[in-house]
């Protein structure tokens, strides 16, 4: 991981999903697949190769607890970025670590942080 994280992005809001690409890279990892409806992001779930994925909730109408529960069969933890609340989620997806949107950098760094204690102090500041 000395080259930090790769992240799985799913977001529908094409302006959202580039600034939070940006924010992943200046914290040190980097995105390797990105989708922005549930069938491509079902798809990468399966076959990228990433250490976590951030999942926006509502991707265009339509909710994306099908991908986590494909990420979470792969073994893979995952986080949601969102406005909406945690209601949304089927039950056993609340337990999931959600951040509000709009989304600071700093809250963004403390969840990965906390997803991947030993991978903090590998990454360059």
């Amino acid at each position: 991981m000395a080259d930090g994280l790769s992240v799985f992005l799913v977001e529908d809001e094409a302006l959202i999903r580039m600034m939070m690409a940006d924010m992943v890279e200046e914290l040190g990892h980097h995105v390797v697949a990105e989708a922005d409806n549930v069938r491509d992001a079902s798809a990468y779930a399966m076959t990228a190769q990433y250490d976590f994925a951030i999942l926006d909730i509502n991707l265009m109408g339509v909710y994306v607890d099908p991908v986590a529960d494909l990420i979470e069969r792969r073994g893979k933890p995952f986080l949601f970025a969102t406005g909406y609340g945690p209601e949304l989620l089927p039950s056993l997806l609340r337990r999931r670590p959600i951040l509000r949107k709009p989304i600071a950098l700093d809250q963004l760094k403390t969840m990965i942080d906390s997803l991947f204690p030993d991978a903090a102090a590998k990454v360059p500041q």
